[in-house]
Order: structure tokens, then sequence, then C-alpha cells
């Protein structure tokens, strides 16, 4: 029997590697001559350099760069094994954690260590790089990602518009002459699973920037700055962002990397399951078992568990998903190709008890999970 073990991070308690070795850890506490192939996984939020990283054998970088507000911050991203991809989440570098609570403001923060990043990356000689959009503290459509390129994002007389979403209607003028010469050889993807325009009711500013720190005041200036900024890049680069599907993501992030660097959005757990080459993985097996820290009803929207059930339904691979806790909707999963589902706790707890038995917890479901599959199939025998 081959297990396929590919699941997410359970966040705040176990990366995906760590998920997928206690889950074989369970498996062979039962059997340690069952085949078990472990397949870290990510949908394009937190945790994807790192499950990226560890599924291909690649490297975490760090480096310092420009934070949200301005100040130095120690950043990361992923090098993948095959040295020409790069994974980079801007929250490492341009998200809301590392703004303290009384500083919120994307009337000033900025993506421009976002943009060093990108710039880190390219000095190691890549030819793709995927960028998670999600945990931004921005609102500056990715102006400072792009002027820490090279872009020139100049206001009226003729100097770099200042940081923070804040200045956007300062722009008059972009000039992408100066652009990093080498982003010409690189395919830019972005892992982007909110469909939000760039601006209007479903935008950016009125969408996100409240839990970035935007009062309603705030926010009416943000989504104008972003018209604003939509209608220069017309203008001046020929290409309306507005209702490309996730323009809004990020701050406008979404819309900045198309705008600037000509990349393409797509949903992130199909850009990991592309990255893996996740069906050459699914040869011969019997068996996945996927999962993520909650399983609920929106699970079905772009979540590793149900990228993994899609494409392990294609070969009539039954799928079994473990989670933290069950959610509500958790059903509808099971029209995506799970096949059953089981939360890890085991008797009422408190949060913290839970994280710190997760180990436990997944190794015990896991070893059950195998017992009974080990029954049916002895029932299956009369």
């Amino acid at each position: 029997m081959k297990i396929l073990v590919a699941p997410d991070s359970f966040k705040g308690s176990l990366t995906a590697m760590e998920v997928s070795e206690n889950i074989k850890r369970g498996i062979h506490n039962f059997d340690s001559k069952i085949d078990v192939d472990l397949l870290p996984m990510a949908d394009g939020g937190e945790g994807t350099v790192q499950s990226l990283v560890d599924a291909t054998d690649g490297k975490i970088i760090e480096k310092e760069v420009t934070g949200p507000l301005g100040n130095k911050v120690e950043a990361f991203y992923g090098l993948l094994g095959d040295g020409k991809t790069a994974v980079i989440e801007m929250a490492a570098a341009s998200g809301l954690p590392l703004v303290p609570e009384g500083k919120k403001n994307p009337l000033k923060t900025t993506t421009y260590g976002t943009g060093e990043l990108i710039v880190s990356a390219l000095e190691h000689g890549v030819k793709q790089i995927i960028i998670g959009i999600g945990g931004s503290a921005t609102n500056d459509a990715g102006v400072g990602m792009a002027q820490a390129l090279g872009a020139e994002i100049l206001d009226a007389e003729g100097d770099q518009v200042a940081f923070g979403g804040g200045n956007l209607d300062q722009i008059e003028k972009i000039n992408l002459k100066k652009l990093d010469s080498r982003l010409k050889n690189v395919e830019i993807m972005v892992a982007c699973d909110v469909d939000n325009p760039l601006y209007g009711e479903d935008g950016a500013a009125y969408v996100y920037a409240p839990q970035k720190g935007a009062d309603r005041e705030m926010v009416e200036i943000l989504d104008q700055n972003l018209r604003h900024f939509n209608q220069i890049v017309i203008n001046e680069l020929n290409k309306d962002t507005n209702q490309i599907p996730g323009a809004g993501a990020a701050g406008g992030l979404g819309a900045g990397l198309v705008a600037f660097l000509d990349a393409e959005l797509k949903a992130g757990v199909d850009i990991v399951l592309d990255i893996i080459d996740f069906e050459s993985r699914l040869r011969n097996v019997d068996l996945v078992i996927t999962g993520e820290g909650m399983l609920d009803g929106q699970s079905i929207y772009g979540k590793t568990p149900v990228g993994v059930s899609r494409s392990a339904a294609k070969k009539d691979i039954p799928v079994i998903a473990v989670a933290g806790t069950l959610g509500s909707g958790v059903e509808k999963v099971l029209e995506h190709g799970i096949n059953s589902y089981f939360s890890i706790i085991d008797c009422p707890s408190e949060l913290n008890q839970i994280v710190e038995r997760s180990p436990e917890l997944l190794a015990n479901l896991s070893e059950q999970i195998i017992r009974t599959i080990r029954i049916q199939r002895g029932l299956g025998k009369n």
C-alpha cells in the first residue's frame, strides 16, 4: 500500500512538513511497511515558502529589507531545489504583523521591501518568481515595490512619489525604462485567492483597509487614490487593471504586479500543484491524506485540501482530510473529491492544549484511520 501525505500547515501549530511527519509516524506506528510519501503543501498564503522549500529540498534566504513603515526588518524568501525558482511571501517584508498596533496606517505603509526581496531573488539568477500576496499592511498598489525595482513613479515636480497609499494621487507619470533589466527574462506568477477589483465598494480600500488601520475617511481617500492610480496606468502603460480578478488583493499589489511587471494572477494552490508536479507524485498511490488547521465550507475556495482532492479525483484515488478543527459547512468538501474528513481533537480542551498536543493527536488519528482501512479491507474479503 502506498500513501501520499500532502497537507497544508496547521497555522500557529505545525508546519506542513511537521504535519506530514506526524501523519507518517501514526501510520508507521501501526504498520512500518506501508510506503508513505511526504509532500508538504500550501495554497499561496502563510507557510507557502517553507512548504515549497521542504518539498523541493530548497533553502530559505534571509534578507534585511524596508518594512511597511520604512524601518528595516528581517525578511526571508525561498529558493527552490531547482535553483531557478524563488518563492516570496509579501507579508514577510510588507505584512500586517510587522506594524505595531498603534501605528497601523495604510496611508503611509509601503511595499518597497517586497520589491527588495524580488531584487535579491534576481541576484540568484532565477527564471521564475512566485509571489504570495496575502496578509499585507499596505494599500499602495505596489508602487513601493516597483520603485525598489527601479521604476520611476513621479509627481508633478518629477520626483518619486512618497511611500504609502495616501500619496497615489500625486502620481503624474510612470517611467519603466530603468526597471531592473533582469525582469525581462523572468516569469512572475502571483498566488492570489481573492477576486476583488482594485477600487469600488468591493475593492482594496473598502474591503481590506479597515483591518490595516483605516477609518472611514481614510478608506474614501484610499479608494479615490486607487482610482487615480488606475487612470494613470491606463494613460501611461495602456493597461486597465481594475477589473482583473484579484487586482485589489494586498492593497492593490495584485494590480501593481500586473501593471509594472506583467505578472499573471492565479489561484495559489494551482501554482503550488504545478511547481511540485503533483500529478507525477500520484503514480501508484492508493490513498491520499491531506489536511489543514481549519476545514470548513470555505475550504472549497482554493484551499489546499480541495486542490489536492480535485487532482486525486481525476485518477480515482480516494482522499482523506484531517484537520485541527471542523467548521461550518465542512460537508461541502465531500462534493469536491474528499471522501471523508476527521478532526484531531479527542476530548474537550483549551486551544493552547490542543496546539501543544497536535503532534500526538495527529499521529494517533492517522493510526486509527489506517486501522479502520485495514478492517474494511478484511471485511471486504467476505
